[in-house]
């Protein structure tokens, strides 16, 4: 083998973690969960890039080979890239947008990822908070700036969410430069680029935007059916009533100070009057069977559903902070289950983003889009927390 070129031997180029240069123009590039083949040169004093295809469907033998012609065409004076777009007749009608490019790749990973709901987690966040942005954007037009304006509304309040999109873009931009619809650097890189422009991630989930640490820590969704297992194997009212908690994802003191005449088990709804919710705003639940089976289980003794040991008062506040305490996971509060729910809607949920703010009873901000969505979305809601309760007690 010569010194210069064709340094990498396959098993290197199967097992490394990092880029790799083989020489003659020829790098690995390791970027995320994937290897891309690229052939780097300059021309006119410009540094330009060729993508040659991902590795393993491309071969180390086969990249030599594309290099090596590669270097042929330059020393004839020929530009690789040009070259190909000459051959194959590209006249820039072929970039694709970023949903196109998006879907092209997603089609091509799924057969590679282990997990089948990864897919279903990809089309979720992407849909939710990339495609709105930058969807109907061709990629050779995206920008640093464009990425920002995707990131930074969700960085700060749902900062695992926005990192996992962060990755995905750049995973597809990735794709994209292999496959020359792209030059030059990755916009949505993150190391030496966006970490520059965005709060760490580390330092978010320690802190909240005030700097001081976070009242509700939540429970990682994907812990929560064998916590609700483990739930469901004890008894008492603080048990129900944290059990309740979860499956409805409403507020703590919404449960706690829920009454008897805001159910309607004949019609599965509970209907949480204006003057019990933040947004004073009349809030109707979906009860599913599950929450009713809850319900069916207490004993009717005074007004409220989960009554505590005074006579005509609610249970009390930190009860279900205790049962949590106990089964220790006291790291985590009962509020925090929102959080959960929220997280497990953006990953495993095809529900709209105005119906999952609808089922967290929360006021949407944007006056456009709240004049569009007057309604609840009541029977759309039913099918969104019978999915959530459905995930939840199935272990």
């Amino acid at each position: 083998m010569a010194t210069s070129i064709e340094r990498l031997t396959d098993r290197q180029v199967k097992t490394t973690k990092k880029s790799l240069n083989d020489g003659g123009n020829l790098w690995l590039l390791k970027r995320n969960n994937s290897k891309l083949w690229a052939f780097r040169y300059t021309t006119n004093g410009k540094a330009r890039k060729a993508g040659l295809g991902g590795y393993p469907t491309v071969t180390l033998a086969e990249a030599r080979k594309v290099a090596l012609s590669y270097r042929q065409l330059i020393h004839k004076g020929i530009d690789p890239i040009d070259e190909v777009k000459r051959l194959k007749g590209d006249t820039g009608k072929s970039v694709p947008t970023f949903n196109q490019a998006a879907a092209r790749y997603i089609l091509k990973q799924r057969h590679e990822w282990r997990n089948k709901k990864h897919t279903k987690q990809w089309i979720s966040t992407l849909r939710n908070h990339a495609l709105p942005v930058i969807g109907s954007m061709l990629v050779t037009g995206i920008t640093k700036a464009h990425l920002l304006k995707v990131l930074q509304p969700i960085w700060l309040t749902k900062t695992e969410t926005a990192k996992r999109v962060q990755g995905r873009i750049e995973n597809i931009l990735d794709w994209c430069a292999a496959m020359d619809y792209i030059e030059g650097p990755n916009p949505a890189r993150w190391q030496g680029n966006l970490e520059k422009l965005l709060q760490s991630p580390t330092k978010i989930k320690r802190l909240n935007n005030n700097g001081v640490e976070r009242h509700h820590p939540a429970m990682p969704y994907e812990e929560l059916p064998a916590f609700y297992a483990e739930l469901s194997s004890k008894n008492g009212i603080s048990v129900k009533a944290l059990k309740f908690t979860i499956l409805t994802a409403c507020r703590s003191g919404e449960v706690l100070n829920a009454t008897w005449d805001e159910i309607d088990i004949q019609n599965k709804t509970w209907t949480i009057p204006a003057s019990r919710m933040k947004a004073f705003k009349e809030h109707r639940v979906p009860l599913t069977d599950e929450m009713i089976d809850i319900l069916e289980s207490l004993h009717v003794l005074n007004e409220y559903v989960f009554p505590g040991q005074k006579v005509g008062r609610p249970l009390c506040g930190v009860s279900m902070n205790i049962v949590m305490k106990k089964m220790n996971v006291g790291q985590y509060v009962p509020h925090g289950f929102r959080s959960s729910f929220r997280d497990w809607c953006e990953e495993e949920s095809t529900s709209s983003y105005g119906v999952i703010e609808r089922a967290l009873a929360h006021t949407i901000p944007n006056k456009t889009e709240r004049a569009y969505n007057r309604g609840d979305l009541f029977d759309k809601r039913r099918v969104l927390m019978t999915d959530w309760g459905n995930y939840v007690t199935t272990n």
